[in-house]
């Protein structure tokens, strides 16, 4: 069926990681709705398939654990081959890490960068190749953080994961522009998911009502950062690569 509008997801294909939950749900979620099929990864299968019930168009799911870098493409390959070549995806799984310098662990920053940063990387190299892509056209997302924008006590290792995103995406975006595939990230602010509430537990109410002042539009829902990225995705923005969408209400504003 032909596009008949550039925002029209209708005969695409994107590869949604983190799906089973917070802003990948909400990106699955919107993607299908403007048309899309899906390709749902994440680690949790139960939430996974949740998900996909939520979805209107054909959506493929699959438990994988992103740690295991060196499947990931080919696990991508094996998709594209069953499924059908992949116009674009969304990397927005992602783990946090909160710790003072003093108390960093080696295993578990390099569990984060593994996650959120070095399987990013992979997707990209897996993207690249013809027989995923079809060789030319398309838009990778990667859901970066305000936190590789600004300094915040405790959140090094998670900043370092994120803030290396911003330069993947700049350095991708010049190198894959001849085959016309598009590279930006998403830097949302803190949004209310199930990860934000997890990390809530660790502070008190005082913080979370300063958490939220920061945020001259409040804190934001999964959907906010969902319709950014279906927009990279679409052609509506065909002349936007290498380029970090703040998606924060305001907060780096200050």
């Amino acid at each position: 069926m032909p596009q008949t509008h550039p925002f029209d997801l209708t005969g695409k294909r994107f590869l949604v990681t983190g799906a089973a939950s917070g802003i990948g749900k909400a990106t699955a979620i919107a993607l299908s709705a403007l048309g899309a099929e899906l390709i749902l990864w994440d680690i949790n299968e139960a939430a996974l398939k949740a998900t996909a019930s939520s979805c209107m168009k054909a959506v493929h799911t699959l438990a994988i654990d992103l740690k295991n870098t060196p499947g990931i493409r080919e696990t991508l390959l094996n998709a594209a081959a069953e499924y059908g070549p992949v116009n674009g995806l969304v990397h927005a799984a992602g783990i946090p890490y909160i710790s003072p310098l003093k108390s960093l662990s080696e295993n578990k920053y390099m569990e984060v960068l593994q996650i959120n940063t070095i399987a990013a990387l992979e997707l990209a190299k897996a993207f690249n190749q013809k027989k995923v892509s079809g060789g030319a056209n398309g838009s990778i997302v990667f859901i970066s953080s305000v936190y590789a924008l600004v300094g915040s006590a405790a959140n090094t290792a998670y900043a370092m994961s994120k803030a290396a995103l911003h330069g993947i995406t700049k350095s991708l975006a010049i190198e894959l522009s001849p085959k016309n595939i598009r590279v930006n990230c998403v830097a949302p602010g803190f949004v209310k998911t199930t990860m934000k509430a997890n990390t809530d537990q660790l502070f008190n109410e005082e913080r979370d009502e300063l958490l939220e002042s920061l945020h001259p539009l409040g804190l934001g829902a999964p959907e906010d950062v969902a319709y950014a990225c279906a927009y990279l995705l679409s052609d509506a923005a065909k002349w936007i690569t290498g380029s970090i969408m703040n998606v924060d209400g305001g907060f780096t504003a200050k």
